[in-house]
């Protein structure tokens, strides 16, 4: 078996016990990162040395009996280019941020090399993790490796080519209205969004502070369990990460028993626009659930699905119009000649900016304004209470909520990117669970009958990772684990 066939929690036994070389594995992975990345475009920065170098003192400290408790050691891992690391860049996909080294590392890169892992490579995105086909990047659009024609989601979409593609077995993303859960459904891979809190948004670039949630993307759920190990943890530096125990996710689905678990079933999520084949592995993964003796609820959500998209897209542009006014061409952002400060301010964010980071900025703009805030944006909030509110209620029913991912099968390149409203569209089944602060997992169900990756979605109430965990791994018994896409090869 190659060492891209293998999970991260096979390559971190092999490694712990000598059996495989962290530089082996290594020099593998940019082998594959070589061979294909000319075509898959899913990284902006390459790590190489940094790379060689950290695998060859794994191999040191094995070789005198040591690290040999990390849990994923000399695992090599792709971050979202929004995730900052030390000495590197992190552009955001943005030619806003392209000469911009972080000082410092994200809460999550410390505890990821705390536990052995071996950092490759920034992920391509969607700019300022505004989009949904990873077409919105200043450095090109990612390709979906099952289809080299169609997009692999986004905003998270390189992370998800990474590890559908072979480069690595876990990479990690952003989500803050479906980028992790959506990318992961279009190409074909697991996918989680954490409760909000659960994990620390320490040095994750900011797009709209109350939503955004770092998470990972694997081809096992037990992989998936073991990453939450590592980076679910609290971190004083970020003032909304919990400070409550975490459980052990990894043995909590060992032997995972999900029998008498109540699985509401949204049905009217699965009408109007969702894929036929794609309502059709929602009820297959919905009848291996219960073959396994979970019993299911059929859930009314009330009008979640009308309400959570306008109420998404007045929220998240209001919070990055604010978290965007600091790239200025003073302390950040590309500096240009000007006359004066008002007109430095035009041409950095003028050239500087994409055409949908500056719609969403200036729609956040609009809805912040005097004598707009209270017809919008407090609107927007009393709208997300009752999201909430109906989530709480429906979690008071059952145990589990499962749903669709996404309403359609990956589209092709160019085909969306001049329709906004249409692109928008693709994450309504995702962005409810991020104005709730729920967990959310997008779990792999197969191919369709074209070729493509089918995915459903699994939620449950906060803090409550573990019974997705259970959920997904059961799914994954009949289904399998996520095989490597053959655009990768």
């Amino acid at each position: 078996m190659s060492v891209r066939e293998l999970s991260a929690r096979e390559i971190a036994d092999l490694v712990k016990r000598g059996e495989l070389k962290a530089t082996e594995v290594v020099k593998a992975v940019f082998d594959e990162i070589k061979n294909n990345e000319k075509k898959l475009n899913a990284l902006i920065t390459i790590m190489e040395e940094k790379a060689l170098k950290r695998a060859e003192l794994i191999d040191e400290k094995v070789a005198k009996g040591q690290w040999k408790k990390k849990a994923l050691l000399g695992v090599p891992v792709v971050l979202k280019d929004n995730i900052c690391v030390e000495g590197y860049p992190t552009t955001c996909g943005s030619k806003m941020l392209e000469k911009w080294i972080s000082p410092y590392n994200a809460g999550i890169v410390d505890y990821l090399e705390e536990a052995g892992v071996i950092l490759i490579g920034k992920s391509n995105m969607d700019e300022f993790a505004m989009g949904s086909s990873t077409e919105h990047s200043a450095f090109g659009p990612t390709s979906n490796p099952w289809d080299l024609e169609r997009v692999p989601g986004g905003s998270s979409g390189g992370s998800a080519a990474s590890v559908a593609a072979g480069y690595v077995p876990l990479a990690f993303g952003s989500d803050t209205g479906g980028s992790i859960r959506q990318p992961a459904a279009f190409c074909g891979v697991h996918g989680m969004k954490p409760t909000y809190g659960l994990v620390s948004r320490y040095g994750l670039v900011a797009f709209s502070s109350s939503l955004d949630q770092i998470g990972p993307f694997t081809r096992t759920v037990e992989d998936m369990a073991i990453a939450l190990d590592v980076i679910a943890k609290h971190d004083h530096r970020d003032s909304t990460c919990w400070a409550g125990d975490r459980p052990s996710y990894s043995e909590a689905i060992l032997n995972a028993n999900i029998k008498g678990m109540r699985v509401g079933v949204v049905r009217d999520f699965m009408e109007e626009g969702l894929d036929d084949e794609l309502a059709q592995a929602v009820e297959k993964g919905l009848g291996i659930l219960v073959e396994n003796g979970a019993i299911p609820v059929d859930l009314n959500l009330g009008d979640i699905k009308e309400c959570a998209l306008p109420c998404y897209y007045i929220i998240a542009p209001a919070e990055a119009s604010s978290n965007l006014a600091r790239y200025d061409g003073v302390r950040y952002g590309l500096c240009e000649d000007a006359d004066n400060l008002l007109d430095q301010y035009i041409k950095t964010r003028g050239k500087s900016f994409g055409d949908e980071v500056k719609r969403r900025i200036m729609i956040g703009t609009f809805v912040l304004s005097s004598g707009y805030y209270d017809a919008y944006y407090l609107r927007g909030l009393k709208a997300r209470k009752y999201v909430c509110e109906k989530f709480k209620e429906a979690f008071s029913n059952v145990d589990i909520i499962v749903m669709p991912s996404t309403p359609t099968l990956p589209f092709k390149k160019g085909e969306l990117i001049g329709d906004p409203i249409q692109m928008y569209l693709g994450d309504i089944f995702t962005l409810p669970v991020n104005l709730a602060g729920l967990p959310g997992i997008s779990v792999w169900m197969g191919l369709n009958s074209t070729g493509l990756p089918m995915a459903m979605q699994i939620i449950a109430p906060k803090w409550h990772e573990v019974r997705i965990l259970k959920a997904a791994a059961k799914i994954e018994e009949t289904i399998g684990a996520c095989p490597l896409a053959p655009g990768g090869e």
